[in-house]
């Protein structure tokens, strides 16, 4: 199995700022499961990981590995950037179901 691990470049210019992108304390996690909840204040996405090997077990566990805490104007920006970027996905390998 080959993931593609394509980053985004170093630096980027948006409206005419300079953004330097520092991946020095960058961590990896790999997840199959997410679920997302919400505040007035913030948005939190928590990420794990669905080892179960039947899908008819009674009961599952989902171990989680990471939560994800955002302010509500940074998760609607990543709404945006995700939906694009699948309409991209979708574009280039097919409709996912």
């Amino acid at each position: 199995m080959s993931t593609d691990t394509t980053l985004p470049p170093k630096t980027t210019v948006i409206g005419g700022t300079r953004i330097k992108w520092d991946d020095a304390a960058m961590r990896t996690t790999y997840a199959n499961v997410c679920n997302v909840v919400a505040s007035r204040e913030e948005i939190m996405v928590l990420l794990g990981t669905n080892q179960a090997w039947m899908n008819s077990a009674e009961e599952i566990t989902v171990t989680l590995s990471d939560r994800v805490l955002l302010n509500p104007h940074a998760a609607k920006r990543l709404l945006h950037m995700l939906g694009k970027t699948i309409e991209e996905y979708e574009r280039t390998y097919g409709q996912l179901g």
